[in-house]
């Protein structure tokens, strides 16, 4: 029998040893539980964010007040409530004082299973007593629905429980019980795995936010969900089926010699459950055994690696901070398993370009598409410096590799010498074949696919992407000028513009200056021509169009002719629709005040971007 007057901390509530010493009769009739206020404020607060040691304590509480009220047990709440700065410095130990200081104010025995709590209080000449967690880690419950088949197990508040079996690439998704999970077996599995998770050495919990816990346990991950998060109380444990060496791999020859002397920048791609992380653990094993030093980056830390292989996880939840500290352990290679948010993308490129040998792991459904998901986060140019080499894998297997360097060249489909330009060339690796070329054009980078059957394959995937896109390009800017201008692709380095013939020297610009930004932008040379109208539109006028160009300057809009059009009178025409007449000048002009009616309309018929047309009266 302990003393009869006891004060309970939030670690002996969290653990369940405070009922068990009731159940027991160690704590019997006639005694008092003291549970400050403090400890109950701390529980309702991790509760509150949805922590699982707040649901534990205070469901630990609802159960001491049955037991004590059948064993006539005094159970009072008493203490100070934490202030705005208690709860601030909670985590430098403010709330256990707070308890402590309870304990000394009632002379009672302080119950705690927290070893740092008790040597601090026996310092202070508080009467304690310490019972060490006692808690399984291995044995648990959750791991009856586990067998050599199984990669993962899904467990939900009043749905059957559920399998995923099989092998990577081929997984059935299967019932492995008849009767539904409760709220109370999710409850109590929930409960094993957090406080085996704090006591084991192998665990830890990776993130903890408002209805989300990951925990990892051994090989075991387990992703926790709650309400309002989720719609219901939900478990998820995943763990790896196998783990292979490189060896199991099939590698040629070729790829193993590369992988062990000249990849640094490597991608492992595939869709998810297709063994990526597997193959990122025996490719970090594979570099262990080459003597070199490796470490990871996780979140959470899943990969089955060697023990000589540190993982790291996101220091004070940045990976930033964590390369910081990588780069002054000097590693070797660094396995980034899961790279995902641009801010990955770019702490991948900082430690490649930084000199570490870098192997990330994607998901991607495409080879080509993993290099993609660095284009528009990393500079074109720079992306095969940082990754030279994509390992696509696929129902655990390698299905294919390719690797990428950097040119420059005219693009295959390209003729002319002055159209070269920088461009990333991905190669099948066990072959040698042009797959891909990667370049800019016009504003944009295009991926560009390469056929087996050479060059006329080439132009047609040309035609039907890079065509496609200088067509687009060139009518939106001749449609400014003419609503029915027409645009053909004669060739992969020129394309033909028709455009209303009054139209012409607008869009070629003073001295070609507008027509040669157009060909610069577009790499293709420009060739206009005027476009044949159909007779009898609205408005037209029965004399021949003048050629003009404009400016605006001052209050005015001046249009301006050839010199020989001098002393003409002319109608001014906006969509065939007249709104002025107007004599040229001696000067070759027609000035016209902006805050004037027929300023006015011409502004507006510009605004709208309606086709202007000026013919002889």
């Amino acid at each position: 029998m302990i003393d009869s007057k006891l004060v309970l901390d939030t670690s002996i509530i969290i653990d369940g040893k405070a009922s068990e010493l009731v159940s027991s009769g160690e704590i019997g009739e006639g005694s008092e539980i003291i549970v400050p206020i403090a400890a109950l404020d701390e529980l309702q607060a991790q509760a509150s964010r949805h922590r699982e040691e707040g649901f534990a304590g205070l469901r630990e509480l609802t159960r001491l007040r049955t037991l004590s009220e059948e064993r006539k047990i005094k159970m009072t709440f008493t203490g100070e409530r934490p202030s705005m700065e208690d709860i601030r410095l909670a985590r430098g130990g403010r709330i256990d004082a707070l308890i402590r200081d309870a304990a000394k104010a009632n002379d009672a025995t302080l119950l705690t299973a927290d070893y740092v709590q008790a040597l601090v209080g026996e310092a202070q000449g508080v009467k304690v007593k310490h019972y060490a967690a006692e808690v399984k880690t291995h044995g648990l419950e959750f791991e009856r629905y586990f067998d050599e088949h199984t990669l993962s197990v899904h467990l939900k508040e009043s749905v059957k429980p559920y399998a995923k079996k099989g092998k990577p690439g081929n997984f059935v998704y299967t019932a492995i019980a008849d009767t539904e999970v409760t709220r109370e077996d999710l409850e109590r599995l929930t409960k094993q795995i957090t406080e085996a998770s704090r006591v084991s050495a192998e665990g830890s919990v990776e993130i903890s936010r408002a209805g989300a816990t990951v925990i990892q346990l051994g090989q075991y991950r387990i992703a926790i969900a709650r309400p309002p998060f989720s719609d219901a109380l939900e478990v998820t444990i995943v763990r790896p089926l196998v783990r292979l060496s490189l060896k199991d791999y099939d590698l040629s020859e070729k790829l193993e010699k590369r992988l062990a002397t000249k990849a640094e920048g490597i991608l492992i791609a595939g869709p998810p459950g297709s063994g990526k992380s597997t193959l990122a653990s025996s490719l970090a094993d594979f570099y262990l055994e080459q003597m070199k030093v490796v470490k990871t980056f996780e979140s959470p830390k899943d990969l089955q690696v060697s023990k000589g292989i540190t993982q790291y996880g996101p220091l004070e939840g940045d990976f930033e901070k964590t390369a910081e500290i990588l780069l002054l352990v000097r590693p070797d290679y660094t396995v980034f398993d899961e790279v995902r948010k641009t801010r990955d993308f770019e702490i991948f490129a900082d430690m490649r370009l930084a000199g570490v040998g870098m192997v990330g792991v994607v998901h991607a459904s495409d080879p080509i598409n993993a290099v993609q998901r660095f284009m528009g986060r990393i500079e074109l140019g720079m992306v095969p410096h940082i990754v030279d080499s994509v390992i696509f894998v696929r129902a655990g297997r390698i299905e294919r590799v390719l690797e990428l360097n950097l040119v420059v060249k005219v693009p295959s489909g390209m003729n002319e010498p002055d159209l070269a330009r920088p461009v990333v060339e991905v190669t099948d690796f066990e072959t040698g074949k042009l797959a891909y070329e990667i370049y800019t054009f016009g504003e944009e980078n295009v991926i560009i696919p390469i056929g087996e059957n050479g060059q006329d394959k080439r132009v047609q995937q040309r035609a039907t992407g890079v065509e496609k896109l200088a067509r687009e390009r060139v009518l939106e800017v001749v449609k400014k000028f003419d609503p029915e201008a027409e645009v053909k692709i004669l060739s992969p380095q020129r394309v033909e513009v028709k455009i209303d013939e009054p139209m012409i020297p607008r869009i070629i610009g003073r001295g070609g200056s507008r027509i040669k930004e157009l060909e610069e932008m577009l790499s293709m040379h420009i060739d206009v021509e005027p476009r044949e109208r159909a007779t009898g539109s609205e408005g037209t006028g029965t004399g021949s169009s003048l050629s003009y160009d404009y400016r605006q300057k001052g209050g005015s809009i001046e249009l301006m002719f050839e010199p020989e059009d001098s002393g003409k009178v002319v109608n001014v025409y906006a969509d065939g629709h007249l709104l002025f007449q107007a004599t040229i000048s001696r000067k070759g002009t027609i000035k016209i005040p902006k805050k004037s009616e027929n300023g006015a309309k011409i502004i507006r018929a510009m605004k709208e971007n309606e086709v202007i047309k000026i013919t002889e009266s």
